[in-house]
C-alpha cells in the first residue's frame, strides 16, 4: 500500500466513527480528520455540521475559535480531534514538549485550548499517524490535557479512542486504558506490541482493519478532494493523482 493509499484508509475509517454525529469540529492543520468529516457528511449527511478551522467554505464561525469554545461548553460539537508529541495508556497527552516544564527540549506549539475541549465534547478522538515508544508512551513528560478525572469532577467529554497508522485502539473508561480493536493491513500484533510504550488490552486474534470501502473512496477523489484543495491543497497534491 502506497503512503497516499494508507492515508485515504485512516480518512474513511475515521469517517465511519463519524457517523453517530451532528456537528464536528477539526482545529488547523488536521488534513486527514478534515477529510474525514466532509466524506462523512458527502456519503452519509452525517455529520451535518462540519468546521474546519481555517476554511474559507467549510466553516460557519465568525469568530474563530473563540465561536468554538462556546459551542463546545454550550454542548453543540459532537466531535472533535486531539494528538500530542506524547500519548500514554491513559489517555493524557503532552503538547508542550519532551522533558521537565518548562525546561522542555524541544519546545512544542503548546497547550491551547485542548483540556478546555477534551473536558467538554463528548467523542474526542485521538489520532497521531506515528506509532512508537517515541510518541505512545508509559506516563507523558507533561499533561496537557488529562484523559480521565476523578468521580467528582465534572466532565462531560473525553477519549473515544485513538487512531495511528498500525491501529485502532477504543478506550475504555472505566478500566481507564485502551483495548486494542483492529490492526491495519500494513501492520501485526507484534509489530504493535513492540512500538507502543505503554499497557493496553488485546486479543491475539485481534483482527484487521478492513479495507476502505470503495464506494468511500470514489467519493472522496472525485467529490470531498476539491474540498480538501480549499483547505489544505499541499496535503492534496499528495494523495490525489488529478
Amino acid at each position: 500500500m502506497t503512503a497516499a493509499s494508507q492515508k485515504k484508509a485512516l480518512i474513511c475509517f475515521i469517517a465511519k466513527l463519524l457517523r453517530d454525529c451532528n456537528h464536528v469540529a477539526v482545529g488547523a492543520s488536521s488534513p486527514i480528520p478534515g477529510a474525514a468529516a466532509l466524506l462523512a457528511k458527502a456519503v452519509w449527511s452525517s455529520p451535518r455540521h462540519v468546521n474546519i478551522l481555517g476554511s474559507t467554505k467549510n466553516n460557519f464561525f465568525t469568530n474563530g475559535s473563540q465561536e468554538l469554545f462556546d459551542c463546545a461548553a454550550q454542548g453543540r460539537i459532537d466531535a472533535f480531534f486531539l494528538g500530542g508529541g506524547q500519548i500514554d495508556g491513559a489517555a493524557n497527552i503532552n503538547l508542550m514538549g519532551r522533558g521537565e516544564y518548562p525546561l522542555n527540549t524541544p519546545r512544542w506549539p503548546g497547550t491551547f485550548g485542548s483540556a478546555y475541549l477534551y473536558f467538554l465534547i463528548p467523542k474526542v478522538i485521538l489520532f497521531r499517524e506515528e506509532h512508537t515508544r517515541r510518541v505512545l508512551v508509559d506516563k507523558v513528560d507533561f499533561i496537557s490535557a488529562p484523559g480521565t478525572s476523578d468521580d467528582n469532577t465534572y466532565r462531560t467529554g473525553g477519549p473515544f479512542g485513538l487512531l495511528t497508522n498500525k491501529a485502532f485502539f477504543k478506550f475504555n473508561k472505566n478500566e481507564k486504558r485502551f483495548s486494542l480493536k483492529s490492526i491495519h493491513s500494513n501492520s501485526s500484533l507484534e509489530d504493535i506490541l513492540d512500538n507502543t510504550g505503554f499497557a493496553f488490552d488485546y486479543e491475539k486474534d485481534t483482527p484487521i482493519t478492513a479495507a476502505p470501502d470503495p464506494e468511500l473512496l470514489t467519493v472522496l477523489d472525485n467529490e470531498v478532494s476539491a474540498k480538501i484543495k480549499d483547505v489544505y491543497p499541499q496535503f492534496a497534491q499528495t494523495i490525489f493523482v488529478n
